[in-house]
């Protein structure tokens, strides 16, 4: 592996064009309104009687109050809590007070939103081009063949940062020390490829100690096992800001890095991060595995595990902002290790480029009926 010595920018906008997750499935609810913050738009997030998800921008047209502090009327719709204004969820006024002709301007944008693997996912850009086949394969978030949970962490800090946090794995060995740390993470080589909107870098370690977390995990499926492991981590981003992690460890010498895992087990981290400021994401997470799938002790503590070491890692995260405020003259410089993370840091970048150009066109529509 050849030795990275460019710079790189420490903080970038986020595309438009793209899926980003709002909330997990069961946040949303056809009784209440909740609002979150997606790239800088506040929504205001429901369900319809029939159970059909809602985003709607979470400002009323007539004085901009927040949709999410009002309530729920008429089925598929809300009523703003300021003048009682009610909008369906096409985002289309049906009702204004002291007055029988709806003026026809009075929408509130109203955005494409999808609900596949356990969560809500939205789009803010050209509605025309919001495709869902382009949202990231999660399946074993909902798949009968994984087990697992997850949750969502409020992070002070650029989505981008999260990003180079989990393409780069080899800083567990100094962060996550006594969980999942090795010092054979900076000493195995690793190989990355990448297509256009994808990136995949593979790690192999073997006949090596598990570490506690993994080892642990081992014994649900091999009770008492004790021996060597090989061990994977295969991080595979997809864009603008999914990473799902293969990770694991089988018994060494079995045939792992051949593709024969029966010997061993199988985690998959699901991540997915939406910005929300420039300085701030939401960051939803889980673990799921393919082995003792009814084992709720095991979804508990891996949950709650990893969970620990995403805090050590929000520390982190949240004092290298901070650091980067604090040093706005100073830039990143790439080691071999950010190889991953400087080719998701690109094609972030092209697809801002991308909508730049479209911008320089036509301004990109925000409405769209449902």
């Amino acid at each position: 592996m050849t030795t990275v010595a460019s710079t790189t920018k420490k903080t970038m906008e986020h595309p438009l064009n793209a899926w980003y997750v709002a909330a997990w499935d069961h946040e949303v609810t056809s009784t209440a309104i909740i609002s979150r913050t997606v790239a800088e738009r506040p929504l205001a997030l429901y369900r319809t009687d029939d159970g059909r998800p809602v985003a709607l921008a979470d400002a009323c047209w007539h004085r901009l109050a927040p949709l999410s502090m009002g309530k729920r009327v008429d089925g598929d719709g809300v009523q703003c809590p300021y003048h009682g204004l009610k909008f369906n969820s096409a985002g289309r006024c049906t009702f204004m007070p002291a007055q029988e002709t709806i003026n026809p301007s009075a929408m509130v944008p109203s955005f494409p939103i999808v609900e596949r693997h356990r969560f809500l996912w939205v789009w803010l850009g050209d509605p025309t081009v919001a495709d869902p086949a382009s949202i990231p394969d999660m399946h074993q978030m909902d798949s009968a063949e994984w087990a697992g949970d997850g949750l969502r962490i409020e992070v002070d800090a650029n989505f981008q940062l999260v990003l180079d946090n989990l393409m780069d794995l080899t800083h567990e060995e100094f962060v996550h020390a006594g969980s999942i740390g090795q010092a054979e993470l900076s000493e195995s080589d690793f190989e990355v490829t990448r297509e256009e909107r994808s990136v995949t870098l593979s790690r192999w370690m073997l006949n090596i100690d598990a570490p506690p977390f993994l080892a642990r995990n081992m014994q649900d499926k091999f009770p008492g096992f004790r021996g060597k492991v090989d061990r994977w981590q295969i991080i595979r981003y997809e864009a603008p800001s999914t990473i799902c992690i293969d990770v694991g460890v089988a018994e060494a010498g079995t045939g792992a890095p051949e593709g024969d895992r029966s010997r061993g087990i199988e985690n998959y981290v699901m991540n997915t991060i939406t910005p929300v400021t420039s300085k701030s994401c939401a960051y939803y997470w889980a673990i799921t595995r393919n082995y003792a799938l009814d084992m709720q002790s095991a979804t508990t503590r891996m949950r709650e595990g990893v969970a620990r070491v995403f805090r050590q890692d929000e520390d982190m995260l949240v004092a290298q902002q901070q650091a980067i405020d604090a040093n706005p003259d100073y830039e990143f410089y790439s080691l071999n290790i950010d190889a991953g993370g400087m080719w998701a840091r690109r094609i972030v970048e092209r697809m801002l480029q991308d909508e730049r150009n479209a911008a320089g066109h036509a301004d990109p529509v925000r409405m769209s009926e449902k």
